[in-house]
């Protein structure tokens, strides 16, 4: 039980756990929080996936995102270089 304990602790804070995780993954959880935050996406692939319905920033600089977003959003981007993820 400790170390279901301590594997959700890791997971929801997202730093470390992530650099795990397969590209793809990464991704579409950095997708996921801007499509939640109403940007709309540019490429025919993110469109395809998450769609465009009710976006409302097309500058990405403009997606008004909390403080623990933006950290999340961070982190994963850090992930993503350390993985040799192609952006």
């Amino acid at each position: 039980m400790r170390l279901a304990f301590a594997c959700l602790a890791s997971c929801i804070t997202l730093s470390p756990a992530l650099a795990g995780f397969p590209c793809d993954e990464l991704r579409a959880e950095r997708n996921s929080t801007y499509k939640d935050a109403g940007y709309c996406f540019k490429t025919a692939q993110a469109i395809r996936e998450y769609g465009n319905a009710d976006c409302r920033y097309d500058d990405i600089a403009d997606v008004p995102l909390s403080a623990a977003a933006r950290k999340k959003i961070a982190e994963i981007v850090a992930d993503e270089r350390r993985n040799g993820c192609a952006r």
